[in-house]
């Protein structure tokens, strides 16, 4: 067994949409959304991709959101760094606390700030809110570029808890095929693929991933509206009007969908546990068995006798990435 447990066990995924880029009111919706979740017995509690302080819609949305030197997109960019967290600051350990006081495991995307640079992170919290794990997103895709810089193999990490292992990887991670060995070869039994939302396409990913790796894929989207976006920027202390206005080019109505959540869990043999719920706020709760993982290793284990390591390798350059060296700080 892979696991620390024969016996089920709860988890759930969170989809509602953050206060829109206001990190403080987001954490606060945060604690009360994992206390809920927690009151009905989940174990491990997932948010989708960088719910804090949510998705940059405006990349796909907003006809000028990639022009050059473009005061609007400066301005939102710069709410979007001011709201987003860095490791062991105040918002860092809030959800530390919130794992703590509610004795489950969380597992959040977030807009991480290091330095001068922002990164799409998966954040994995402890039980015990001690020890944590970070993910940072390999590729940004298309557009995202503009707000991300890349991860390292350094942070390719998954979190050991009481019910095996947890793992994840973000949106289109999972088209990355060495990624997905590399996950493989972790043996998680609780896979989280974080999406803005889960499309039909990224359905076909999520469930390839599950049988692949023979684990459980908690498939995390988010539901947030024209409406929500404008007005989580209206809830922030004198939010520049350039940056409401360049939200307020994204074409459609109010109540318009950008994301639709889409929001699934998915067994070892690809078949969903719970099947995709599009266009609704709620928490998706189901009942892991670990056994099924067992019994699926039967017909195939990727790592192990389904593997050929005599003909395949892949070594995984796992070491933090620097551009500067100082000789001083490595005696």
């Amino acid at each position: 067994m892979l696991t620390s447990t024969d016996n089920p066990f709860k988890v759930a995924i969170i989809q509602h949409p953050p206060v829109f880029l206001n990190l403080e009111r987001s954490l606060l919706k945060a604690r009360e959304l994992v206390e809920e979740a927690a009151n009905q017995g989940a174990k491990i509690i997932v948010f989708p991709e960088t719910w804090l302080p949510g998705y940059p819609v405006w990349l796909d949305y907003a006809p000028n959101a990639a022009l050059w030197d473009y005061p609007p997109a400066k301005a939102l960019y710069r709410l979007l760094v001011e709201n987003s967290l860095s490791i062991g600051d105040k918002h860092f350990k809030t959800l530390l606390d919130i794992a703590k006081k509610n004795d489950v495991y969380l597992v959040i995307g977030a807009h991480e700030r290091e330095s001068g640079t922002l990164y799409n992170s998966i954040i994995y919290i402890d039980r015990n809110g001690e020890n944590f794990r970070l993910h940072r997103k390999l590729i940004p895709t298309y557009t995202e570029r503009l707000v991300w810089g890349r991860g390292d193999g350094s942070t390719l990490n998954v979190l050991g808890t009481d019910y095996g292992i947890l793992g994840g990887l973000v949106c289109w991670e999972h088209w990355m095929p060495l990624a997905r060995a590399a996950m493989h070869a972790k043996n998680e039994v609780i896979h989280v693929a974080q999406w803005p939302f889960v499309r039909d396409l990224h359905q076909i990913a999520c469930r390839h991933y599950a049988f692949e790796g023979q684990c459980f894929v908690l498939a995390a989207g988010c539901v947030l509206s024209r409406e929500q976006v404008i007005a989580g920027v209206r809830s922030l202390d004198n939010p520049p009007n350039e940056a409401i206005e360049l939200l307020q080019s994204m074409p459609g109505d109010d109540n318009q969908l950008l994301l639709r959540g889409g929001s699934a869990i998915i067994k070892p043999n690809s078949d969903y546990l719970v099947e995709p719920i599009l266009d609704q706020t709620c928490i998706i709760y189901g009942d892991i068995d670990p056994n099924l993982i067992t019994e699926g290793h039967l017909e195939l284990d990727t790592s192990g006798h389904y593997s050929r390591p005599d003909v395949f390798r892949l070594e995984v350059n796992d070491l933090p990435q620097v551009n500067v060296d100082f000789k001083s700080q490595a005696e």
